[in-house]
C-alpha cells in the first residue's frame, strides 16, 4: 500500500513565496510510474501566511530602495513632482474662480426673471380688472329681447284687451 505523501518545503523565492512539492511514497509494484510523477507537483504557498490573499504589488506600491538625497535623479524627480503639484493647484484654484463667477452670473440672471415676474404679475393683474370691468358694463347694459316688429313684447295683461 501506499503511505500519504509528505509535503517537503523548499527556501522561499524572491516574492516570498515558498514551493511546496509533495513526494509520493509508492511501493514499485501497486502504482506505475507515470502515476507517481502525477503526484510530484510543485504548489506555490505564500512564505508569510500575514502577507494577505496570494496578490501580486503593483510596481507603484512596490518599496523601492530609498534614494539618495544628493543625488541628480532624486533632485530631477522632486523637481518634476514639485511642478505637478503646482499645476494641480493652479488647476484647482481656477476651476473655483470659474465656479464662483458662474454662480455670481446665475444669481444675476435671477434677479432680473425675478423682477420680470413681478412686472408680468401686475401686467396680469391689471388686465384681469380691466376684463372684469368691461364683462360687468356689458351684463349691465344687456338690454331684454325683442319682438319680432322691433317693440317690446306687451305684457300679457287682461285689462288692456277692453273686456
Amino acid at each position: 500500500m501506499s503511505r500519504p505523501s509528505q509535503p517537503k518545503i523548499n527556501t522561499a523565492d524572491h516574492n516570498s513565496v515558498s514551493v511546496i512539492q509533495s513526494q509520493a511514497h509508492a511501493s514499485s509494484s501497486s502504482l506505475p510510474a507515470s502515476v507517481a510523477g502525477l503526484q510530484q507537483v510543485p504548489q506555490l504557498v505564500p512564505a508569510n501566511p500575514s502577507a494577505g490573499g496570494g496578490k501580486a504589488l503593483p510596481p507603484s506600491k512596490m518599496k523601492k530602495p530609498p534614494a539618495d538625497k544628493d543625488s541628480d535623479e532624486y533632485r530631477q524627480r522632486r523637481e518634476r513632482n514639485n511642478l505637478a503639484v503646482k499645476k494641480s493647484r493652479m488647476r484647482s484654484k481656477q476651476k473655483a474662480l470659474d465656479t464662483q463667477q458662474r454662480v455670481n452670473e446665475l444669481k444675476e440672471e435671477n434677479e432680473r426673471l425675478e423682477a420680470k415676474i413681478k412686472l408680468l404679475s401686475k401686467e396680469l393683474s391689471v388686465l384681469k380688472d380691466l376684463f372684469l370691468e368691461h364683462a360687468h358694463n356689458l351684463a349691465d347694459n344687456v338690454q331684454p329681447p325683442t319682438g319680432a316688429d322691433g317693440s317690446s313684447p306687451a305684457p300679457n295683461n287682461s285689462s288692456t284687451n277692453g273686456q
